[in-house]
C-alpha cells in the first residue's frame, strides 16, 4: 500500500474525514517572491516603459552608453558584468538589478550566451 493511500486511510479510521478530503486533493500553490523594490522619482507624470530582451555572445562588451531611463533588470541567464555611474557588480541567472541611466557598459563574462530583460522607465518623446 502507498504511503498516500495509508496515510488517508489512517485518517479515515480515525473519523477525520476533512482532513483525508485536504490531503487527497493538494492543490498546487502560486509563489511569489519581491525581487526588487524601489521609490522612483519619475521624469515626468508620463513615462514611455519598454521591455526589451538582449542577447550577449560569450566574451561580448557594450561600449559606453546610456538607456532612455532607469529601470530594473532581470538576468534571465549567464554572467554579466555590468559598470554603471562608477559602481562595478556581476550578476547571474535570476538577479535582478537597478540600472540608473548613467552611462554604463555590460559585459558578459559566462562562457556561454547572455540574456538579460531592461524595463526601462523613459521621458515621452
Amino acid at each position: 500500500m502507498s504511503r498516500k493511500r495509508f496515510c488517508l486511510s489512517l485518517v479515515s479510521v480515525l473519523g477525520l474525514p476533512c482532513l483525508g478530503t485536504a490531503l487527497a486533493t493538494e492543490a498546487p500553490a502560486a509563489a511569489r517572491q519581491l525581487l526588487l523594490q524601489k521609490t522612483v522619482t519619475l521624469p515626468a507624470n508620463t513615462v514611455d516603459t519598454r521591455l526589451i530582451r538582449v542577447r550577449f555572445p560569450p566574451g561580448y562588451k557594450t561600449p559606453i552608453h546610456t538607456h532612455d531611463g532607469p529601470g530594473p533588470r532581470y538576468v534571465l541567464q549567464g554572467r554579466l558584468r555590468v559598470e554603471d555611474a562608477g559602481q562595478r557588480h556581476d550578476y547571474g541567472a535570476g538577479d535582478v538589478f537597478w540600472e540608473t541611466g548613467s552611462a554604463m557598459t555590460v559585459e558578459n563574462i559566462g562562457g556561454s550566451d547572455a540574456e538579460l530583460v531592461i524595463f526601462e522607465l523613459g521621458t515621452v518623446k
